[in-house]
């Protein structure tokens, strides 16, 4: 790959820290400083942003107060605010909460699918195509995640053939994107083009996201290894937040903060501020009984 041919390339970024970020924290985070980290967010440009997650209290008890959320952050122009909707219910609570954008989440394997959320791949399909059919017809877009894309904790190798056939389902279902997801941080840049090799196959790069967690370290390499393949979109959490509680050992997310600080320096254009990025994530780092993962957080804060 040429370097200098990413050149003022565009790239969006979705920030995930507020809901993906958030959810396995142990720390409770109060709803006012939700509130805060999504509104500090906005203020340094994230052009989306998923704030919450309407799902059971009783399984992910972080994101019981997302109606709340919803209600009292301060939704900027030309940003979008979105939600993990996990079904019907889901949905009917995020639209009484003005959200105008969700996500479904499927998955790649069996055994992953049924310890997330206690549905086979094919039932969990037929319960998106409702919710998708309700949204659109609400005028929601609706996103799709497609998790242990890269490797499952329970089964192991998931063939590349595989995921590109779920990220086709996917689309008939009515989602615009899919983001192809690394679920325990386990691929690496030798890996990726393989998997998006099969997946461009059948769907264009326009409506493919990548999700990546650093688990091994490999995330930024990740998304450099997928640049030259038209990959335009790109989750990622400030500070580096997050983890999935159905996938042990998956440590944070991609840290926004790494993420854009490397794409800066690339000559890529995010429309994303650093500096106000850095002070979001500082704001939620105060929050959390650990300390933030991302490298550029920790070298801002050695900084005097």
């Amino acid at each position: 790959m040429d370097i200098k041919s990413l050149r003022g390339r565009r790239v969006t970024v979705v920030e995930v820290g507020p809901r993906d970020g958030l959810q396995n924290e142990q720390a409770h985070i109060s709803t006012a400083d939700k509130i805060e980290f999504v509104d500090r967010l906005s203020a340094a440009h994230l052009p989306v942003i998923e704030v919450s997650a309407f799902v059971s209290p009783k399984w992910v008890p972080q994101m019981a107060d997302a109606a709340e959320v919803f209600a009292g952050i301060a939704r900027a122009p030309g940003i979008r605010y979105t939600a993990l909707v996990p079904n019907l219910a889901g949905l009917e609570r995020a639209l009484a909460a003005r959200v105008g954008e969700i996500a479904i989440f499927a998955a790649s394997t069996e055994t992953f699918s049924r310890r997330n959320i206690n549905q086979s791949i094919d039932e969990s399909l037929a319960g998106y195509k409702k919710v998708c059919d309700r949204a659109n017809t609400s005028g929601v877009r609706v996103r799709g995640y497609l998790s242990t894309a890269f490797g499952c904790p329970y089964e192991g190798d998931v063939a590349p053939q595989t995921v590109a056939d779920l990220v086709a389902r996917l689309m008939e279902l009515g989602v615009f994107e899919v983001a192809v997801s690394d679920t325990i941080g386990i691929a690496h840049p030798g890996q990726v083009p393989r998997v998006l090799d099969a997946i461009l196959a059948k769907t264009p790069a326009s409506q493919i996201a990548l999700h990546f967690h650093d688990t091994r370290g490999t995330a930024l390499a990740n998304v450099l290894a997928a640049l030259p393949y038209g990959i335009g979109t790109f989750d990622a959490s400030a500070g580096g937040l997050g983890g999935c509680p159905y996938a042990p050992g998956a440590a944070g997310n991609l840290a926004t903060d790494d993420l854009i600080y490397m794409l800066d320096g690339l000559g890529v254009d995010t429309g994303v501020s650093l500096p106000k990025l850095s002070e979001a994530s500082a704001f939620i780092g105060e929050r959390l009984d650990h300390p933030l993962a991302s490298r550029y957080a920790q070298a801002a804060k050695q900084r005097p």
